[in-house]
């Protein structure tokens, strides 16, 4: 036993000890290298979108480093405690091809997770729609994508699941806003109005970093059953949309009760048994 000790056991602390210190240092260091690869691919994109792509891009290498180390360490420990590495290996490919066939769901899901990372879909941070399900990306990994909804429930939904995936926060974000008058508004002051608004709310400080572009009236967009619809558009950094498009409603709101600018809403009018008045 002590025979064994002194030679065998001491490589099996050295293999453990060796590859616990890599994966410390991989660990340490991994955020640094991948955020010097990722600044100098992404540069001139937004701080917070190139920090999202660094801490997804990081965790994953991180996982997989995790893996392929305990691996290789159990290879190399294995031979010391008397088990034939060969003829286990050997098994295992065999054995592989039956797991294979056995495992084709999940084998797709890791195919679909390495595409959706390297094309770069969506990050951890992104706000997205796929599968049927949209909310803010927790995690992310080959296998599987963490969603929270706004309810607050969590959705893991598999890669392999993912057919189309829409990203509501990539790049930039946009204020998308349509806004019903009255039909006897005089639509040429309605769209000065909305428009100074715009300007007044992106020279504030407090909302000019968030624009990229001031919003603005793209068009009368719809002549509705109630009133005509105005559409607003602008650009915004991500995530920053749905808080500057309630600001911009509350603003909105309030004006045009101070200008007398009507918001109409849905009129019924109710007739029983009587002829209705003629016009």
């Amino acid at each position: 036993m002590y025979d064994w000790f002194m030679v065998s056991g001491i490589r099996i602390l050295t293999v453990v000890a060796v590859s616990a210190v890599v994966y410390v240092v991989l660990r340490r260091s991994m955020k640094r290298l991948v955020k010097g690869a990722v600044s100098r691919r992404m540069a001139g994109e937004f701080e917070e979108e190139i920090t999202k792509r660094i801490d997804t891009l990081s965790s994953l290498l991180i996982a997989i480093c995790g893996v392929v180390i305990t691996f290789g360490a159990i290879l190399t420990v294995l031979p010391e405690v008397g088990v034939n590495i060969t003829a286990m290996l050997t098994g295992l490919g065999v054995g592989g091809l039956a797991v294979a066939f056995g495992a084709q769901d999940l084998i797709k899901d890791v195919v679909s997770g390495l595409f959706i990372l390297l094309e770069d879909q969506y990050r951890v941070g992104d706000v997205v729609s796929i599968a049927g399900v949209s909310g803010l990306v927790q995690e992310m990994g080959l296998r599987r994508t963490v969603i929270r909804d706004l309810d607050g429930i969590v959705h893991s939904v598999p890669n392999g699941k993912v057919g189309v995936s829409g990203n509501f926060t990539k790049g930039f974000s946009r204020v998308n806003l349509n806004v019903s008058v009255g039909y006897g508004e005089n639509l040429g002051r309605v769209i000065e109005v909305v428009n100074r608004l715009c300007r007044e709310m992106a020279e504030e400080p407090q909302w000019k970093g968030d624009l990229i572009s001031t919003p603005k009236v793209l068009r009368v967009d719809n002549l509705g059953d109630s009133g005509i619809e105005i559409k607003i558009l602008g650009e915004t950094r991500p995530l920053r949309q749905w808080d500057v498009m309630g600001e911009l409603r509350l603003r909105i709101k309030n004006t045009f009760d101070e200008e007398g600018i009507e918001i109409p809403w849905p009129h019924t009018k109710v007739y029983f048994g009587n002829t209705p008045p003629s016009a």
